[in-house]
């Protein structure tokens, strides 16, 4: 033990004194194993953060260059990125999200952000689950999906889509109609546990668990230091656990802005007469609920569109396809491809299928869906609905 002056008053975060990491318990300070306080360092976050840690195994080959193009793309199309990025080689625009050192070496960032292929990344999990009604006790649905923020974003939501209600009413000419929870709500508390959460163990992950009464969305991590609820739940500044990950969301306008997503979720919850959402951490978790009473949501209340498009009874998923198709005529090999995917059941399941299933698209040899030569169009009404956007 080596005798230092310290107030007694002070926590037991970990400190480094010539070379040697000690932390301070009451009035004594003794030295702490380098292990632990490297983990310590690693749930702190900064530039000793897990996200910035070069792996070295880690090529540019091993991440989805459509994705980066289109983060790209939005970037620009949001004034958040000069236009001249659009033109770029990939290791500079790599370099300029800080997901690359000097030398080109690649963060662990980059994976978890255009990764391909994570096998190196057990930790990138989203787990799902629709349970009957109000506990844990019997499934209807069950899924585990490995991928990055952008795939694993597009699942969550799909799988929002596909279990949680829609009402609504006529406006117009057309239907405006929203989920269960206002899809605003529940895309930024899933942004927010991708890009907040911890990474650096393993067997981490997202999870999503959908229940007749509610809906709980939990990451691992905590809320930030010296954060509590009553200032979370207030104007705040942003103080994100991965500052690189957040900061490239930011850019690609996927995050929103900064220090507002909890106050997003209020409104929108707000907005159409549900409960205020619950944030709850117990300094491993962080967890989200939104609670509805399923048989009376929607009936008093005034919808409005809610999804970032046009048309809000068309998923983000079904848009994608409908854009990657345009006047074209393509297999699903080459819809595949424009829109960066490589998972060929979730293409199917979450968006092609229900597609065609809407009449917006239809293939050419209906009778036969597995033809050698099959490739897909938009239908009338799917060119009319991309033509609104």
């Amino acid at each position: 033990m080596i005798a230092l002056c310290v107030d007694p008053q002070l926590s037991a975060r970990p400190f480094a004194y010539k070379g040697r990491a000690y932390h301070r318990m009451e009035s004594v300070t003794s030295a702490m194993p380098q292990e632990k306080y490297n983990l310590l360092l690693l749930q702190r976050g900064g530039k000793y953060g897990w996200e910035a840690i070069i792996n070295e195994d880690l090529r540019i080959e091993n991440l989805n260059e459509n994705l980066i193009r289109g983060a790209v793309r939005m970037g620009v199309e949001s004034g958040r990125l000069p236009e001249t990025t659009t033109i770029e080689e990939i290791p500079l625009i790599l370099e300029k999200f800080d997901l690359s050192s000097g030398d080109g070496k690649l963060k662990n960032a980059a994976a978890v952000l255009f990764g391909k292929n994570l096998s190196d990344y057990p930790q990138c999990l989203l787990r799902m689950a629709r349970f009957k009604g109000t506990n844990k006790d019997e499934f209807i649905d069950n899924q585990r999906v490995h991928g990055n923020i952008f795939e694993l974003l597009d699942v969550a939501m799909a799988f929002f889509f596909k279990h949680l209600l829609l009402s609504g009413k006529v406006e117009k000419l057309y239907r405006d109609e929203e989920l269960t929870i206002p899809y605003k709500a529940l895309r930024e508390s899933c942004i927010n546990s991708f890009s907040h959460r911890l990474y650096h163990k393993p067997g981490s992950s997202v999870s999503i668990a959908i229940y007749d009464d509610r809906v709980e969305i939990t990451n691992s991590g905590t809320f930030p230091e010296d954060m509590t609820l009553e200032r979370l739940l207030g104007p705040h500044d942003s103080e994100p656990q991965n500052p690189i990950i957040a900061n490239v969301l930011y850019k690609s306008k996927v995050l929103e802005s900064w220090g507002r997503g909890i106050g997003l979720m209020i409104s929108e919850c707000r907005r159409v007469g549900l409960p205020d959402p619950e944030f709850h951490s117990d300094g491993a978790f962080v967890q989200v609920v939104f609670r509805y009473v399923r048989d009376t949501v929607g009936q008093n209340f005034t919808v409005t569109p809610q999804l970032p498009h046009s048309c809000p009874t068309v998923s983000p998923q079904v848009k994608k396809v409908l854009v990657a198709i345009d006047g074209n005529t393509c297999s699903a090999k080459e819809i595949m491809e424009s829109m960066g995917l490589k998972d060929k059941s979730n293409f199917l399941e979450n968006y092609l299928y229900p597609a065609i299933g809407l009449k917006l698209v239809e293939p050419l040899y209906p009778e036969q869906p597995k033809h050698p030569k099959q490739k897909y169009n938009l239908t009338e009404k799917g060119k009319t609905l991309l033509k609104r956007e």
